[in-house]
């Protein structure tokens, strides 16, 4: 299955990206997590990085399977995810979120945020290698290594840092769009082709 990334999807994780930047002021630091503004930009981010991933065709168990976003460890976005996801759609599929405990399946799960302490981040990434889940993380790399995606704040605004080739490790493609709006890219092996 592909879902190509059209203008209004561009546009949309655009506003996301100016969104953050007009919260440059506001944004705390990593060490306010509770900061309702910065949760909202990742929320946004967390339900808008979907159209720009090529999903292989095991990604969903039917063709009516929604479009999950799971959460692992300590949510941060309380309701303000729910609410953002009802009713909208990923292509003809619902979007849905489930949060899960630390010993429950990612099955079905197409993004995975992971927030929680470093061991555990460390471990589900490990568990999920090769499954085509698009791993989430708010990680330092000293602590735990990071998702195919990890927020950061620089200059007070959410940014995101991106591992390409943990991407293509676990079967997904990433849009040149999405590359472009990461604060850095870690690329695909050498050998790999586009």
């Amino acid at each position: 299955m592909r879902i190509r990334c059209n203008r209004l999807g561009a546009r949309l994780i655009l506003f996301a990206v100016a969104f953050a930047a007009l919260c440059a002021s506001n944004c705390a630091s990593a060490q306010e997590p509770d900061n309702a503004l910065e949760y909202a930009v990742k929320a946004t981010y967390l339900y808008k990085f979907g159209p720009f991933v090529r999903w292989p065709d095991n990604a969903f168990k039917t063709s009516t399977s929604p479009f999950t976003i799971c959460l692992l460890g300590r949510d941060p976005f309380g309701e303000q995810l729910d609410r953002l996801v009802q009713g909208a759609q990923f292509g003809a599929r619902a979007i849905a979120v489930r949060r899960l405990d630390t010993g429950t399946p990612r099955a079905g799960c197409q993004v995975l945020y992971i927030n929680a302490p470093p061991t555990t981040v460390a471990n589900t990434i490990k568990q999920v290698k090769g499954l085509p889940i698009l791993t989430v993380t708010e990680v330092e790399h000293a602590a735990a290594p990071p998702g195919i995606i990890n927020f950061v704040i620089q200059g007070n605004r959410v940014r995101f840092e991106v591992d390409n080739r943990a991407a293509a490790e676990n079967a997904l493609v990433l849009s040149s769009k999405l590359l472009s709006l990461a604060s850095s890219v870690t690329p695909k092996a050498a050998e790999e082709p586009e």
